[in-house]
């Protein structure tokens, strides 16, 4: 082999590195995720950008970030050390990986995912599937995780986002506060204690433009997980702008009412997101496939319950 093909060769332990260095955004970070030193780190990345005659990462006192040249480099290799990784676990266990590791958020993974995981099992039953509760975005290569359902926009970095569906929302309250408060359009949902998810501070404030109205309404309490919210519904602590998808058991059963009856389309979307750089799995393209029919199907449904 010549020295121009050595050059073309670097080591994996040097691309490894700065993979982990491109996705931690530091060298400290890099050397613990990879069990090295900070100086380690650093000798490595020197001697691969001695090695391709070009720098790859820039320095300064926040971190570290890619050069255009290092982005693209890493956008790569990326790909490359995914691919080493499936033929090694192949070579070892001498299958293919049927393993899909998945992200949910906890109510949309319990209310509207989970019981239609039983079609997806029967028609394949020779993939695993696992499943870790996440909220918001997280590092995919660090957890571990394949995909994750995301609910929010399509703004995942280094990830590709496959829009889902939509949600409608609506006040909602307990029958015995509806009762108590006299609710005959939006300016009296702004005397009463609102409540909301924290991941969607501005959920109200689009709502009462909706309406034309101007206003920037302050939560009387917020909570991380929509269960909670309604379970403070239910509770009589206020009223909350729910999907209404999400709710429809506590709809259907009265523990829940509709407070005023004017629906939005949500400013948050459903998707599917995967990490890039990483060949698509064949567990991955068939969930993939058996969820966005699933959507398809559901999409075609009656309308939300009144």
């Amino acid at each position: 082999m010549d020295l121009l093909q050595r050059r073309l060769l670097p080591s994996i332990a040097s691309l490894v590195t700065l993979d982990a260095v491109a996705r931690r955004g530091s060298f400290s970070a890099a050397a613990q995720e990879l069990n090295l030193t900070q100086g380690a780190i650093s000798r490595q990345i020197a001697a691969l950008e001695e090695q391709l005659g070009t720098a790859l990462c820039l320095r300064n006192g926040r971190g570290v970030t890619l050069t255009a040249r290092g982005e693209a480099y890493h956008r790569s290799i990326q790909q490359a050390l995914s691919i080493i990784r499936a033929a090694s676990l192949e070579a070892m266990t001498g299958a293919q990986d049927n393993k899909l590791d998945l992200a949910i958020p906890p109510t949309f993974g319990t209310r509207w995912l989970l019981p239609r995981i039983p079609r997806f099992v029967a028609a394949y039953p020779q993939i695993t599937l696992n499943f870790a509760t996440r909220i918001g975005q997280f590092d995919f290569e660090a957890e571990g995780i394949d995909a994750a359902i995301h609910i929010g926009g399509p703004n995942w970095p280094r990830a590709t986002a496959t829009f889902l569906m939509d949600e409608t929302v609506a006040p909602v309250c307990s029958p015995e506060f509806l009762k108590r408060h006299a609710i005959a359009g939006p300016a009296d949902l702004l005397r009463l204690p609102l409540i909301q998810m924290k991941s969607r501070p501005l959920a109200w404030g689009h709502w009462f433009e909706s309406l034309g109205l101007e206003v920037n309404p302050s939560a009387a309490m917020g909570f991380e997980q929509f269960m909670a919210v309604a379970q403070a519904c239910i509770a009589g602590l206020g009223v909350a702008l729910m999907p209404l998808f999400l709710i429809r058991p506590e709809l259907q059963s009265g523990q829940l009412v509709v407070a005023l009856d004017h629906r939005v389309k949500s400013q948050s979307h459903y998707y599917l997101v995967a990490p890039d750089g990483r060949p698509r799995s064949m567990p991955l393209k068939a969930f993939s496939d058996w969820l966005l029919q699933e959507v398809a199907d559901f999409s075609g449904r009656s309308p939300e319950p009144e």
